[in-house]
């Protein structure tokens, strides 16, 4: 048992959350809305990484869990009047985002999730879930397989550390697709303002997307902010950004830092290469938080006919497992 670790079932404002202690960060996921990780802090420095709902927004929280924490899209983004085929098989997802005509992130960030182990070893506290989707779970009628999404968030010295997991469980493939919202706050520091804040995020080039926010497969020439963006130095609400870009690792690393410029602290999102597409959204820069987001896959993937090595359209045979890490921790300058 460590001294400095601690992991408890408590609640987050009414709901129930795990709570992981180590050091001076904590975080709380809330199994039964998404398994969301709503809150990521440095209790020490007064540091609070991720947009977390207040006391008074529980009920917002849960109508859309999608902008707050790291919420778990599977699939992610918009789907094409939430109809695609794949392998064959033809898939039908409600349209839930009436402007558009599109299906829009999935289910897995509103189901309930359960908690399969939680405690602390020498070296970290840590917390799993799972969600598995059989013939009598809600999912089956959209995405029929049989299938296990599996979490594990871990604390210690080095942040915080996710795992995912999807299991094909079934005797089909499955169209592997995900993505993680995370929502996080700039600033992060209450002592700071938006205006102390500018980040770096490893992309590549940006999609064409159509009035309807779907992909056209084109690409479009990224202007001299975005090209900033690759360096860093710029800030997060630079412009409104709903924005889609193919990821391009840097020394072997796809990551996103922000830097509070007033402090010289940076909160460092390491996330892995699988993810071959971000997509960024600031909320109409709302000058309080922004969205990072890698997705395995190209908004619409399955729609868009372009090779699924290329879009990150993952094929998951029978008894296969996909899995990866990501990592967000905090250094300090020299």
């Amino acid at each position: 048992m460590s001294t400095i670790g601690q992991a408890f079932e408590q609640q987050f404002h009414g709901e129930p959350a795990v709570w992981l202690k180590w050091g001076r960060y904590e975080a709380a996921v809330v199994p039964a809305v998404g398994a969301n990780l709503i809150a990521f802090r440095d209790t020490e420095s007064g540091f609070r990484f991720l947009r977390e709902p207040e006391a008074d927004e529980m009920e917002a929280f849960k109508a859309n869990p999608g902008v707050y924490g790291i919420p778990v899209l599977f699939p992610p983004n918009r789907y094409d009047n939430g109809q695609f085929t794949f392998q064959g098989r033809a898939y039908s997802f409600p349209v839930n985002e009436p402007a558009t005509g599109n299906h829009l992130h999935g289910f897995f960030h509103t189901a309930a999730w359960t908690v399969e182990d939680y405690g602390t070893t020498q070296t970290e506290s840590y917390v799993s879930l799972a969600i598995s989707v059989t013939e009598d779970h809600p999912i089956y009628q959209y995405l029929p397989h049989r299938f296990t999404l599996k979490l594990r968030y871990a604390l210690s010295e080095a942040g915080l550390l996710q795992h995912v997991s999807v299991h094909n469980e079934g005797t089909d493939t499955l169209p592997c697709m995900l993505a993680f919202h995370t929502a996080i706050n700039a600033p992060f520091d209450p002592a700071s303002t938006a205006d102390d804040y500018t980040f770096k995020l490893t992309i590549g080039e940006r999609w064409e997307l159509s009035d309807r926010m779907l992909p056209t497969g084109r690409k479009q020439t990224l202007t001299a902010e975005e090209e900033q963006m690759k360096t860093g130095g710029l800030s997060p609400y630079w412009s409104s950004m709903d924005n889609h870009y193919t990821a391009l690792p840097q020394n072997g690393r796809n990551v996103m830092e922000l830097t509070d410029n007033r402090t010289g602290t940076t909160l460092v999102y390491d996330v892995s290469s699988a993810f071959k597409q971000w997509m960024i959204w600031n909320n109409n820069a709302s000058r309080k938080f922004f969205c990072p987001e890698p997705q395995l896959n190209l908004v619409n993937a399955p729609n868009v006919e372009l090779p699924a090595d290329e879009i990150g359209l993952v094929a998951l045979e029978p008894g296969g497992i996909w899995e990866t890490s990501s990592r967000l921790y905090v250094k300090q300058a020299r």
